[in-house]
Order: structure tokens, then sequence, then C-alpha cells
């Protein structure tokens, strides 16, 4: 049997910008990608503090040391320049794979 676990977190991080004419996504840093361990076009869910909602789709990698969190297509409706958001990845693990899965978990801004 497979059980769902966070595999990957990116925390402590504000949205950058929105861009509504786009087909959608998240554009995140390269460097928080590699940290967290999150590759280009992988699922992510995202996690706003500031209002609540929450949204899958998936990553698209954004310039390396840029600091940019940007929404785009219809996730830009979910979200406002500023707002603290969470973006997380989760993998599937079996029995045997649990106990020494460790995710990571990165804090840009504490």
């Amino acid at each position: 049997m497979l059980r769902m676990f966070l595999n990957g977190k990116i925390r402590d991080i504000r949205i950058t910008g929105t861009n509504l004419e786009y087909e959608g996504s998240i554009t995140l840093d390269e460097e928080y990608l590699e940290r967290a361990g999150i590759l280009h076009n992988e699922e992510v869910h995202v996690l706003n503090v500031d209002t609540g909602t929450r949204l899958i789709t998936y990553a698209i990698k954004g310039e390396r040391n840029s600091g940019i969190v940007e929404l785009n297509g219809p996730a830009a409706r979910l979200g406002m320049k500023g707002d603290r958001v969470m973006v997380l990845t989760y993998a599937m693990l079996s029995d045997e794979e649990i106990s020494s899965h460790e995710p990571k978990i990165v804090c840009v801004n504490p």
C-alpha cells in the first residue's frame, strides 16, 4: 500500500505579482524550487495564508535569486501581491520508505 506524505515545502514567501493573461501555474525562484526538491512542471499545492484559499497547479522555474513568486492564469484571482503563501508537494511512499523519509522544508523569510 502507498500513502501520501509531504515531500517539499516552501514557506515564508510573499506573492510578488500576478499575471492573469497566462495559461496557469505559479512561477517560483529557481533557488526556492531546488532547495525544496520541487521540479519544473511538478504539481504543487499553494496555500494562501492571508486569505485561506488553496489551489493545485504546477511550478514554473523563475529566474534564480529573483525572489519571484507569481500567480499566473486563473490562479492570479486567488491572491494579491504581498499575500503570504506556502507551496507544498507530496510523494507516494511505501511502508518501507516511510520511516526514512524526510521532507525538504525551506523557510525563505522566517
